[in-house]
């Protein structure tokens, strides 16, 4: 049967929007190159103009750079259709990607919560709270571990009477030997006397004194 009727084609992988927007693009890249140089054409066929009498030879230039200009239209209507088709064809390829993206993300979401439903069944609320309890009564067994490890032996027993007399005696030292007043005695004696022997002179009340400062008896 195959040698009377043939085999088929085998049929090739089915088109995509990928691969439909390189072939557009591609084409609108070579309406763009035809267009370029359609304006060349028409650069030089404007210089020739400018450098030509009016006459059938300008005319005749006239005519090419009109019959190049529709030409040039054309191509840019074709190349405008082009960039459209391929927009269109990437918003919908992005359209398309966006919800598989949705599908997987959705899909995984529901892998984990199976995963978490599983895992949580593991999870016992009673275990959890007898664990804590636990701890908790190591952690006062230990305080009072520590508590019985701080505590003072062969302390002797003290009156307290005995220690606030001592307490008051010892104020009273310190008072003492902190008191300064004979510094103030020292500081008001006689100054040291200045001056020579014999040398009249007198203090601040104008009485004379002698050279140790004391008051001189009047002689009788």
């Amino acid at each position: 049967m195959n040698r009377i009727f043939g085999r088929g084609k085998p049929k090739g992988p089915p088109p995509n929007l990928t691969d439909c927007i390189g072939n557009v693009d591609s084409r609108a890249e070579s309406v763009d190159k035809k267009i370029a140089r359609l304006d060349a054409e028409l650069v030089k066929y404007k210089d020739q103009m400018k450098k030509m009498r009016d006459g059938p030879s300008k005319n005749m230039v006239k005519q090419k750079a009109m019959r190049v200009l529709k030409q040039k239209r054309m191509y840019e209507g074709q190349r405008d259709q082009l960039m459209q088709q391929s927009f269109n064809m990437e918003q919908a390829n992005y359209t398309i990607q966006t919800l598989k993206d949705t599908k997987t993300t959705v899909d995984a979401m529901k892998i984990g919560a199976k995963e978490m439903k599983k895992a949580y069944k593991n999870v016992k609320i009673d275990q959890i709270e007898d664990l804590h309890d636990q701890l908790e009564d190591m952690m006062e067994d230990a305080n009072e571990v520590q508590e019985a490890l701080s505590r003072s032996y062969g302390t002797p027993d003290i009156d307290e009477d005995d220690l606030e007399a001592e307490l008051d005696a010892l104020g009273d030292e310190l008072l003492l030997d902190n008191d300064s007043s004979y510094l103030d005695e020292a500081s008001s004696a006689p100054a040291i006397p200045e001056g020579t022997p014999g040398e009249r002179s007198t203090n601040r009340d104008g009485v004379l004194v002698d050279e140790f400062g004391l008051p001189q008896i009047p002689a009788s």
